[in-house]
């Protein structure tokens, strides 16, 4: 969703329009870039957050968020396994991978549309679409230059690399990254999970106790 003043106002600068002026602009809408836009609408300053995705960044659309409500339906999954232990007769456990992951799409896009509130909530400009960082504290969005009067917060995040120096480009078929892994419909027959960081243990304990 993009916040912006009308068409009509813009101003012609650089091959582009000064679409609007701000006192802060962040770039980059996760957690770091929609806290530091949300303190700074709190110290009274006018600001804008560019961002190309949702709102939320990595952890709340491919991350943290979405790796914890599967991890928690493969919990309920491995607690009814287990419940004839604490004197429980739960029967034949059947789970579907599919709708787990339905719920946690779900759970994920609920909390990108609280960011979209957080930024309402503070009147803070959201614009759609990749910045390019120009001379004189102005980003540019596809035909717009945004200024910043007095500063730009670069939040940008990170993103996923394959390893082609031992043959492991990502597919997106046989080789994915934890961001597709989130979008699969059905759980693979096996997997190899290369790197232990929280994406890599996450994934590792839910696609475990499926």
């Amino acid at each position: 969703m993009t916040f912006r003043i009308p068409h009509s106002t813009l101003r012609t600068w650089g091959g582009g329009s000064l679409a609007n002026q701000f006192e802060v602009i962040v770039l980059g809408g996760g957690p770091a870039g929609y806290v530091a836009a949300i303190r700074s609408a709190q110290l009274g300053m006018s600001t804008a957050v560019i961002e190309k995705d949702k709102l939320g960044g990595v952890c709340v659309n491919i991350g943290c968020i979405p790796t914890k409500a599967l991890l928690h339906s493969a919990y309920v999954a491995n607690l009814l396994r287990h419940a004839s232990e604490l004197g429980v007769e739960a029967g034949a456990v059947k789970t579907d991978y599919g709708v787990a992951m339905k719920r946690s799409r779900r759970v994920s896009d609920q909390n990108s549309k609280g960011v979209e509130f957080l930024m309402k909530k503070h009147k803070i400009t959201v614009v759609k679409g990749a910045g390019v960082l120009q001379p004189g504290r102005r980003v540019k969005v596809g035909n717009d230059v945004h200024e910043a009067k007095k500063a730009i917060i670069i939040a940008t995040g990170s993103r996923v690399k394959g390893l082609p120096q031992i043959g492991l480009d990502l597919n997106k078929t046989t080789v994915i990254s934890s961001d597709e892994a989130l979008f699969l419909e059905k759980a693979p027959p096996s997997m190899t999970i290369i790197g232990a960081g929280w994406s890599s243990r996450t994934s590792s304990m839910r696609s475990a106790a499926r």
